[in-house]
């Protein structure tokens, strides 16, 4: 449904300004006059969805994908929070949250969780309407509802939603310097390769002398590389397209996801990460109110990695027979015996939440803590190999260099 920004004057004589979704522009005119608002000015918003405002002479409006940033949405819930909190009516809370973004895609999506609440959808409704929330979000605002619990609830998104973007942070840290690091290496190589290595070769078989033969192999490498760029670049965009076809399917997701966690010493932050997201998404579920089934069940596709969700797939279907949870977690193997102690005891004192919790944050500070190792690891190790590398090429070429230069002497 189209969302169209306006100014106008109240009945009061205030000017006032702010988004409403409608079917075209004269609906959103009316709708409007109903209200009270004299318009001074109105026009389709950059962030409506669907047709073209009045006037439009095709049906067809092709747009991209609007993406919410997790920050900002983690912000305008804290912020629906904070005015839910104050006892705010929904309505006139939705208003001003929707004053207070800045973000046009996600302005846009509130305006119309905003309509649809004035219309007498309920918040959780409203928000699942919009197809922009996952079910961890649904589900947590309807038990709010539910239980007339909505700010804490809220404030509870905001908390889980403000983790996740801490550790994706965390995550991005490992592999940004890295990345740098070994863009250069290659830079610096292929500018060796390509226009310093040929020169020096010319040079070096005009003299007619016999080569070293890891010259040799520099120079086929080289040539190689610069006859054939295009076949390697091929290779690489088929092997890309293979593997990512590979992983798309169950099993090869599987058989990926199991590779991962068996590294060295990525494995590790793979498996401390999932069972981060796991333990924190069931404990903001069971904290909101939602049941144990329903929070397995949305919480298994936070961790992201097949091994895992199966093992607390397995969980959830021995919950639901009866069984402790701690029980299937342990057969599993998965899951470290820190983990199964702290549910253990969380069963057993009722307060499984609060144990869950505790052990998102200690295996936070774990990724915190081995992303920094990891990440001083890897620079001096790319550093070395970088310097490996140019050393080799550079030895390649200038040791035939000074045998010639010592033989004219």
């Amino acid at each position: 449904m189209p969302v169209y920004s306006y100014k106008g004057v109240s009945g009061g004589g205030k000017t006032v300004k702010g988004t409403v979704s409608a079917e075209s522009m004269r609906a959103a005119r009316a709708r409007m006059r109903i209200e009270g608002v004299f318009l001074t000015q109105i026009k389709e918003s950059d962030t409506s969805e669907g047709s073209a405002g009045e006037g439009s002479g095709s049906s067809f409006n092709f747009q991209f994908p609007t993406r919410i940033p997790p920050i900002q949405l983690a912000i305008a819930t804290r912020q629906l929070a904070t005015l839910a909190s104050a006892g705010i009516p929904l309505v006139e809370c939705l208003n001003a949250l929707v004053e207070q973004i800045e973000h046009g895609g996600l302005k846009g999506v509130f305006a119309q969780i905003r309509d649809r609440v004035n219309e007498g959808s309920s918040l959780a409704d409203a928000i699942s309407s919009t197809g922009k929330f996952d079910n961890l979000y649904i589900s947590m605002v309807r038990s709010g509802e539910a239980s007339g619990a909505l700010g804490t609830v809220l404030n509870r998104i905001a908390d889980y939603l403000e983790d996740q973007v801490r550790l994706a942070s965390k995550l991005t840290s490992i592999f940004v310097y890295p990345a740098v690091l070994l863009g250069f290496a290659v830079l610096v190589v292929a500018m060796l390769v390509t226009v310093v290595l040929p020169q020096i070769t010319n040079l070096l078989l005009s003299l007619g002398q016999e080569l070293p033969f890891y010259t040799r192999m520099v120079i086929g490498a080289s040539d190689f590389a610069r006859d054939w760029w295009w076949a390697i670049f091929g290779a690489l965009v088929l092997a890309s397209v293979g593997f990512r076809a590979f992983k798309r399917t169950e099993s090869g997701r599987a058989t990926v996801d199991r590779i991962v966690l068996k590294l060295p010493l990525m494995g590790r932050v793979v498996r401390v990460v999932a069972i981060a997201r796991f333990t924190r998404t069931l404990s903001s579920l069971l904290s909101g109110g939602v049941g144990i089934i329903q929070s397995l069940d949305i919480s298994q596709h936070v961790a992201r990695n097949s091994v895992i969700e199966e093992a607390i797939a397995n969980a959830r279907t021995s919950v639901l027979e009866g069984a402790s949870l701690a029980q299937p977690l342990r057969a599993s193997g998965e899951f470290p015996p820190m983990v199964i102690t702290m549910v253990e005891v969380g069963e057993r004192a009722g307060d499984l939440e609060s144990m869950l919790a505790k052990v998102a944050e200690t295996y936070d500070e774990q990724v915190e803590t081995t992303v920094t190792r990891l990440t001083s690891l890897l620079e001096p190790l790319l550093i070395l190999v970088m310097v490996g590398i140019v050393l080799f090429i550079m030895m390649a070429t200038l040791m035939p260099l000074m045998s010639v230069t010592s033989s004219l002497q």
